[in-house]
């Protein structure tokens, strides 16, 4: 059985083990359903059957309700566990469709495109049919924002502590797509940075009084009541402090009332990153870089899950308020806003600071749960092998991009030692930009610690540099040749000050042959006397001339043959210079210009 194919049984035995789980919490939730409705009606009718005897139906009112709520609560919770469920469902699903060829409904990433970063958007990092769409799996919005951050990131450090994060946790599919379906339960429209900043710049408004003032409070209220249902005293005693509670309450109503607008955003993320949290933190992870994040999450006394759940929890009583009887009622008898107001206030003063790095962690994992995933869809991938004293930048061995089918791939291997350049020519459509993709790709994925789509990969760390792509702008009132420059001037000033692998695709479009040639040539020239390492690729075999005077400079080359008037292409990567083009070949064949 070939690993596709072993795959897709996985996720399809996956995904039917969910289903049946599915059907039978919809089963679970059908039958609470109607006990519930009975316990309602049988409340009903004690309430009618009893009504004149106080002792049965206060008895009956009591385990009636404390039944319904019992109910109530299973359901919800049976509720919860149908969501993740279908969550899963959902997770395996994408898996089998993105194994099928079929991506298109996962996120472009378009949003994190920039014309201006340093490779980007010359290899087609983000947007429609990008890496990114192929590879990203997260479920938080703040770990697509990491994952696009970790590709982009264009840093050679501590490769290999992602390398082993990565290959652990492409073990861990269980606890990946648990992760995941919990993940996707998060439905605030608030975005983290808000409520990162609403806890770190909270002012408290609660004074310290407000710790003992509403229980001494609450139990005159119940002193009073008792007294009252006793006949010792009038009902006005109690209604008058009833009223007093208001008043008390009422003087801080406005500030509670926009705390309850935040805390209500909050408790939708909070109550489902606590239980992340406690995912995390009951992982037994070995490589350092996850121990490093796990550690993140723990302090002396208490565990950050435990910490969350709390403020939940104080959360949801908090918001008992929103109920209007129980919300009057409260708070004129036991000052309930003002209780819970001085416990919310008094975790955001003990833990806000603390609440950043907790989310940072699930934001990070997020991220590397889709570096995980890839690797664990793409066994036969290898991890590059390091070796910062290498002579050799990248020695790979049959390689292809990874979003090209597998039933059309054509594998190549290449050696490129520091400070080597080489000169790829070819015909239209013979392979080169693909290549140069690829070799791009490649060192993105390396960096980023993923493996890579080759038999095997000897690489030096080394940052990347591109120019592939360049479009004029009319807001900008510039033109494409002056865009083009731009960005080699960029281009020269970066290797001032770092070391980067260079990729090129056909310079200084914008001009004539003539001059394109002459000005190819000595930018060439200077990269090489920089002792640059990289690769162009280029229509103008003059260039080719250059590796006869430095013999650093190499010429490779795609070929095209025309074999019974039809254009075949190899996209085999050839020592030497092309000397088949295709553009006359191809204006005759569409009948563009005359046979």
């Amino acid at each position: 059985m070939n690993t596709t194919s072993s795959l897709q049984q996985l996720y399809t035995e996956r995904l039917a083990e969910f289903t049946r789980h599915l059907k039978e919490k919809k089963r679970s939730l059908f039958f609470l359903s109607m006990v519930r409705l009975v316990t309602f009606l049988l409340l009903i009718l004690f309430i009618y059957l009893f009504w004149g005897n106080l002792a049965l139906l206060g008895i009956s009112l009591v385990l009636g309700i404390s039944v319904f709520l019992f109910l109530l609560v299973k359901y919800q919770n049976l509720a919860v566990q149908k969501k993740q469920l279908e969550a899963l469902i959902s997770i395996n699903q994408t898996e089998l469709n993105v194994l099928a060829g079929d991506y298109k409904n996962l996120p472009t990433g378009k949003i994190y495109s920039n014309a201006l970063h340093h490779y980007s958007e010359d290899i087609d990092l983000f947007g429609k049919n990008s890496f990114y769409q192929y590879l990203n799996r997260t479920s938080l919005k703040e770990g697509s924002d990491k994952l696009a951050d970790l590709l982009t990131a264009n840093q050679t450090l501590n490769i290999i502590e992602k390398q082993q994060a990565i290959a652990e946790l492409s073990e861990k599919i269980d606890y990946r797509q648990e992760f995941s379906a919990k993940a996707k339960l998060v439905t605030t429209e608030v975005s983290n940075k808000s409520l990162l900043n609403w806890l770190e710049n909270y002012t408290p408004f609660i004074p310290k009084i407000h710790l003992w003032l509403p229980r001494v409070f609450g139990g005159i209220s119940i002193l009073l009541l008792i007294a009252y249902f006793g006949g010792f005293i009038s009902g006005y005693i109690p209604s008058g402090w009833f009223f007093v509670g208001l008043a008390i309450t009422g003087s801080k109503l406005k500030k509670i009332n926009l705390l309850g607008v935040y805390a209500n955003e909050s408790q939708k993320s909070f109550q489902q990153y606590y239980k992340l949290l406690a995912l995390v933190e009951a992982q037994d992870f070995k490589a350092d870089l996850l121990t490093e994040l796990q550690e993140k999450l723990s302090s002396k006394n208490q565990k950050a899950s435990e910490k969350l759940q709390q403020f939940s929890k104080i959360i949801d009583a908090f918001e008992q308020r929103n109920n209007m009887l129980f919300g009057v009622v409260g708070n004129g008898f036991l000052l309930w806003d003002l209780h819970y107001t001085y416990k919310l206030e008094k975790w955001i003063s003990a833990n806000s600071k603390e609440v950043k790095q907790w989310f940072a962690v699930l934001e990070t994992l997020d991220a590397y749960h889709s570096l995980g995933n890839f690797a664990f869809n793409h066994p036969n991938y290898c991890f590059p092998s390091l070796n910062s004293t290498n002579q050799h930048i990248l020695e790979v061995k049959n390689t292809v991009h990874p979003l090209i089918n597998t039933a059309t791939a054509i594998t190549n291997s290449f050696t490129i030692a520091e400070e080597e350049f080489l000169i790829v020519t070819g015909a239209n459509m013979a392979g080169k930009s693909t290549f140069l993709r690829t070799v791009s790709l490649l060192i993105v994925m390396a960096n980023t610690g993923l493996p890579v789509r080759a038999e095997s990969c000897n690489y030096k760390p080394i940052k990347l540099i591109t120019s592939m792509r360049t479009s004029d702008s009319l807001a900008d009132d510039s033109s494409y040749f002056f865009a083009e420059l731009s960005r080699l001037k960029f281009l020269v000033e970066e290797l001032k000050n770092n070391q980067y692998f260079i990729v090129l695709d056909e310079i200084l479009k914008g001009t004539n042959s003539k001059d394109k040639a002459e000005g190819s040539e000595k930018f060439i020239e200077k990269l090489s006397k920089q002792k640059a390492t990289g690769i162009i690729a280029t229509h103008d075999l003059s260039l080719c001339k250059l590796a006869e005077r430095y013999p650093h400079i190499h010429n490779y080359y795609f070929d095209a043959e025309i074999i019974n008037d039809e254009l075949s292409f190899d996209y085999t990567l050839k020592k030497g210079v092309c000397k088949n083009m295709n553009a006359s070949f191809l204006l005759r064949k569409m009948n563009i210009i005359d046979q």
